[in-house]
């Protein structure tokens, strides 16, 4: 409508002598009113003579509320002597894996449906929740790219003391039908995620992990966030790691040298859904030759070796 509106005027303009320049910006100005129309129209019908846009207009905008700004803030409190190197150590070795098993990430996400990440380990002290943070934190560093770290350990959550946030409700409280995501979702300041902590641990997680309402809930989350990097139980002896297996895309087993045995690591590898296992993750190693830099069990791809200190 806006070319006809220019056509006609300059038309005009022509037979009366009026200023072009004036026209041009009432062109432009009348471009930029059509092009708010279009965006708030509700899908599938477009403003007309017969149905204002004005009418629409208050119930469309509610509709396109971003829902970012409900995120509560959360101020970070990392000791410099944290195994968060992508944070405190960011030039570091340990810091270049992590950026590099994110670009491999991202590479797979361009070819597979790929955005519930779960990190697990065979059993507990192998370091997975700290790999979960400083991963999050690397593909959070991808411009545009919305993360949110998963606290899924109800059992023995650590996450949200690594990040100095003291007790926050959370995942927990969400699954017992208490406020919506939005109260219990953090964004981490200066750090460019978010956060979903475990909150407090219920008596029977497994329990509330079995209902409909876990599902419905990484549904919604996953409409909101590019990454959702999950820090889950251990595979062994828990079920609880089954439940997360089933809603993650793909699976990151984490391993320690000198912690894990290597029957707890091929009954690990058993209990995986092997379409779903990208690979495993060397934790703490201290071997830095190049020859050591990479290492997996993945059929589909190889994933980096983490070259870093022991983490907890």
């Amino acid at each position: 409508m806006s070319q006809i509106f220019d056509a006609l005027h300059r038309s005009e303009a022509e037979r009366s002598g009026t200023d072009l320049a004036e026209l041009s910006a009432a062109a432009d100005l009348l471009e930029v009113t059509e092009r708010q129309v279009v965006q708030f129209a509700p899908e599938g019908d477009s403003p007309t003579e017969d149905q204002p846009q004005a009418e629409n207009a208050p119930q469309t905008q509610k509709e396109r509320v971003d829902p970012f700004s409900q995120f509560r803030s959360e101020r970070v409190r990392v000791s410099p002597h944290s195994k968060l190197v992508c944070i405190t150590e960011e030039q570091s070795l340990a810091a270049e894996k992590f950026r590099f098993l994110g670009v491999r990430l991202r590479h797979l996400q361009q070819k597979h449906p790929l955005k519930r990440v779960l990190v697990t380990s065979s059993m507990a002290e192998e370091g997975k929740s700290t790999i979960a943070a400083n991963l999050a934190c690397t593909l959070a560093k991808r411009q545009l790219q919305k993360t949110l770290l998963l606290e899924g350990d109800l059992r023995r959550p650590s996450l949200a003391q690594q990040f100095g946030l003291g007790n926050l409700p959370g995942l927990s409280e969400l699954l017992q039908g208490e406020p919506a995501p939005a109260m219990n979702i953090y964004q981490l300041e200066g750090l460019g995620f978010w956060i979903l902590p475990a909150g407090n641990p219920p008596r029977n997680p497994l329990e509330f992990m079995q209902s409909a309402r876990l599902s419905l809930l990484m549904d919604q989350l996953a409409g909101y966030f590019d990454w959702i990097v999950i820090d889950s139980p251990p595979v062994l002896p828990l079920a609880d790691t089954s439940v997360w297996m089933r809603l993650a895309d793909a699976v990151l087993l984490v391993t320690r040298p000198g912690k894990t045995e290597k029957r707890q690591l091929q009954r690990a590898l058993e209990a995986v859904e092997q379409p779903k296992l990208l690979g495993a993750l060397v934790n703490g190693s201290r071997e830095v030759t190049l020859g050591d830099y990479y290492h997996y069990y993945a059929r589909k791809t190889a994933i980096p070796k983490i070259a870093a200190e022991p983490a907890g």
